[in-house]
């Protein structure tokens, strides 16, 4: 039993949440509430705490130069080791609850109870600071509970402080389908909570060599999931703005409230005195100018919503020395179509490091970078902050499909500036309109109605339009249905286990349906998805 938090002891706690996330991955995996088979965020949890304990296998006997204690420089490399391989949206909130844990004890001569329970209040506080209104009954609600029965036992005993964590956090989670209607239709607890959870019995386990007696929770006998919560915003502001600023933190905690009157979709991440601001409003020249009155704005991006046609472009030009595009692509014929638009590709679910290490290697100082995932997202703006610590200026833009991303690419222009190069992506990818077909994984109530293990799901930006029971029917309905509001190009990227001849079959249909729009099919290779559509 341990009195203090040592660094030892860090690196047990990491080895032993690790070995727990790794037994319950395919149980955490499966608490997703949406019927597409692509669950993982007990798959992302385990990738992004495993870079984590790369990190901390690192040299600890040398202390950094400013001065930090043992089991400190072990924290800070877990924290730094979580933020390189961060992966999806629930490594990332992981990586910042880890940054904020080690803040706090980087400099503490010793960690006791009171430390510990600090400590876990500052991690709360980061996870929750990079969202203007978070949704409880999600990892942050959990994390939030832990900190708070923490504090509660008020003792130095970091045996007791721990135990009533990890109690405070369980207890928390039995409540996360109270908190969120998907949860509640689904059955199921939050799957980021789950995986906290684990990270604290290992903390517990570690402090006090006993292993807390918590059963999984049970799954459903009949799950009825429902369109998970997504963070898109309201349909009333046309404009995303998104820029970095270098402001005090009194000068941000204004420039938030100031922001969040102009419009929604509000988050705002700092590290060091550098912030990422992220809004949609409707008055973009009020939301810089505010970024001004605050501080020191650059890296100004503004994407404008209207959903119009994208003109017709050539074939890029070679890029000039000094600029290029990182692009995440899932199969190997997506792959062959960004590389010959003269892009970088990154292999799909990308760490925080790898996307850097890409970022780096195209020896470029204006980047732009295309994650084609929301799930990427987030994972994408982590290395985009790391990589203008480097000197290397790079703008996310958020295409969530392929097709996307395919749009963004026809339009680039090495003779403008680089800012409005990336302001014309970024309003190509937004006209671009994105569907995807797959087969359904498990039972679910979606918003197109129920669905059965092997039925056709035909999800347009995201959401179930169609459930069907042929592939090509269901193909053929979705593309009609996209058709009807408008669009001049199509284009069809086949998965791995399409059926010979599906975009030939689709490519007809348009063809004697809607003679004026042309289409464009080629061979994706993406897993999960027979097929990916865009309508331009």
């Amino acid at each position: 039993m341990l009195e203090t938090l040592d660094a030892a002891a860090v690196r047990r706690w990491c080895a032993s949440g690790l070995a727990a996330l790794q037994r319950h991955q395919g149980e955490i995996d499966d608490l997703n509430v949406y019927p597409v088979p692509d669950g993982d965020t007990g798959t992302n949890l385990v990738l992004t705490l495993t870079s984590a304990q790369q990190a901390l296998a690192m040299d600890l006997e040398t202390l950094p130069e400013d001065g930090h204690t043992p089991h400190g420089h072990a924290l800070r490399l877990m924290a730094r080791g979580a933020l390189l391989g961060a992966r999806g949206n629930s490594g990332v909130i992981l990586s910042q609850i880890l940054r904020g844990f080690a803040d706090a004890l980087a400099a503490a001569p010793a960690v006791r109870g009171r430390q510990l329970a600090a400590a876990l209040a500052d991690a709360a506080t980061a996870a929750y600071a990079a969202v203007a209104h978070p949704v409880e009954g999600t990892l942050l609600t959990v994390v939030a509970a832990a900190a708070r029965a923490a504090e509660q036992a008020d003792t130095d005993d970091l045996r007791a402080v721990a135990r009533a964590a990890a109690g405070g956090a369980a207890r928390a989670l039995a409540r996360t389908p109270e908190q969120l209607p998907a949860l509640a239709r689904a059955g199921v607890v939050d799957a980021g909570g789950r995986g906290l959870c684990l990270l604290l019995d290992a903390l517990v386990e570690v402090v006090t060599g006993e292993s807390p007696a918590r059963p999984a929770p049970a799954p459903p006998a009949v799950r009825q999931p429902a369109t998970a919560v997504r963070e898109t915003g309201s349909s009333a502001y046309a404009y995303e703005v998104q820029y970095l600023l270098d402001a005090t933190d009194e000068a941000v905690a204004r420039l938030r409230g100031e922001l969040d009157g102009l419009g929604d979709s509000l988050v705002i991440v700092g590290d060091g005195g550098t912030w990422n601001v992220h809004v949609h409003v409707n008055d973009v020249g009020a939301a810089v100018e505010a970024g001004v009155v605050a501080g020191r704005p650059h890296r100004i991006t503004v994407t404008r919503f209207a959903d119009q046609v994208a003109p017709a472009a050539p074939l890029p030009a070679p890029l000039p020395d000094g600029r290029a595009a990182v692009v995440v692509a899932t199969g190997a014929g997506i792959a062959e179509l960004f590389a010959a638009e003269g892009a970088t590709v990154v292999p799909a679910n990308p760490s925080t490091g790898e996307l850097l290490d890409a970022i780096r290697a195209t020896g470029a100082a204006r980047v732009v970078v295309l994650p084609n995932d929301p799930n990427t997202q987030s994972v994408a703006s982590a290395a985009a902050r790391e990589a203008h610590r480097l000197g290397v200026k790079v703008s996310v833009v958020p295409t969530r499909s392929p097709v996307q991303a395919l749009a963004a690419l026809a339009v680039r222009d090495p003779k403008r500036r680089f800012e409005d190069d990336v302001i014309a992506m970024a309003e190509a990818a937004g006209a671009c309109r994105y569907a995807e077909v797959c087969h359904a994984s498990k039972e679910a109530l979606t918003v197109a109605g129920p669905c059965r293990p092997g039925d056709v799901l035909a999800l347009v930006e995201g959401e179930v339009h169609l459930i069907g029971a042929d592939l090509l029917d269901t193909c053929t309905a979705m593309v009609d249905r996209m058709l009807g509001g408008g669009g001049e190009l199509v284009t069809l990227l086949c998965g791995a286990d399409a059926p010979a001849g599906l975009a030939d079959r689709v490519r007809e249909h348009v063809e004697r349906s809607w003679p004026f729009v042309e289409v464009q099919a080629y061979e994706g290779g993406q897993p999960h998805y027979p097929l990916l559509v865009g309508v331009e």
